[in-house]
């Protein structure tokens, strides 16, 4: 059975959620492998790729990604949170120097068609304000969380990634702040907007994938998602009752994606 809380989005809830995590558990060897299997039982015509947003769209198709000052602002906001707590800066003034490094990048020749500073050496100046002002605006959001954590937290290296064995697949979990322990790991990711009703197997999707790409196979106590704009929070714990859904989520996805595949092209 699913273990879903959901809390107003407060600094009291929020530490006790973390506080009162379970022990996550572990995947082993034989659970990947039986993952792989289904995951090869359903064909695909391409590389596959899954994350949360696929699962909470049913396996739609999408429009195919694109930069905007939306969709650059987490990587953005995520890269200053780093350097606030590295330099003791403003989130102003990491985002400005986390903007210039990307178009550095740029200018050395060092980035590929298609990505962020890419995308950034072409935009306008008032376009490059508007950027700057969502990832701001992002990275204030995610400090003002992370100061109201009672434990030490970090920011997440980077996001999950796994690739499922022989299965053409590669799965991705978003993941913004860490609160480590000696327990284990309590994972947190920001969202926009509002949680909607598919939000919990979502969330549950990032928790097995996040579980997956951690080479012991531990799950985190406990996977939060944290919606500012709206005051609330969804949890999930790391149980295998809970890790299994998940599986099954991703799964049915990539049955029902595929479905829609060979529907159009008849």
């Amino acid at each position: 059975m699913t273990t879903f809380n959901f809390r107003r989005n407060t600094a009291r809830e929020l530490n006790e959620l973390v506080r009162d995590a379970p022990v996550g558990v572990s995947l082993t060897d034989d659970h990947r492998r039986s993952l792989s299997a289904r995951f090869r039982a359903v064909s695909s015509a391409g590389r596959r790729r899954l994350d949360a947003w696929s699962v909470e769209q049913a396996g739609q198709p999408s429009s195919g990604f694109h930069w905007t000052p939306a969709t650059a602002r987490r990587l953005l906001g995520n890269g200053a949170m780093r350097r606030m707590v590295r330099q003791s800066i403003s989130p102003s003034e990491a985002v400005s120097d986390e903007i210039e490094d990307q178009l550095l990048r740029c200018a050395s020749g060092y980035a590929r068609a298609g990505s962020l500073a890419y995308w950034l050496a072409s935009r306008s100046a008032s376009e490059i304000a508007l950027v700057s002002a969502e990832a701001t605006n992002w990275a204030v959001q995610v400090h003002e969380i992370a100061q109201g954590l009672e434990r030490e937290w970090r920011v997440a290296a980077s996001d999950a990634f796994y690739d499922v064995a022989s299965a053409r697949t590669s799965l991705r979990a978003r993941r913004d702040l860490e609160v480590p322990s000696v327990e284990g790991r309590v994972v947190l990711r920001v969202r926009s907007g509002s949680p909607g009703k598919s939000a919990g197997p979502g969330l549950r999707s990032d928790l097995t994938i996040d579980t997956l790409a951690d080479p012991q196979g531990v799950a985190p106590r406990r996977f939060i998602g944290v919606w500012p704009e709206a005051g609330v929070m969804l949890s999930v714990d790391g149980t295998m009752d809970d890790l299994r859904a998940g599986a099954r989520d991703l799964v049915r996805t990539a049955v029902v994606s595929e479905r829609r595949r060979l529907q159009k092209a008849a």
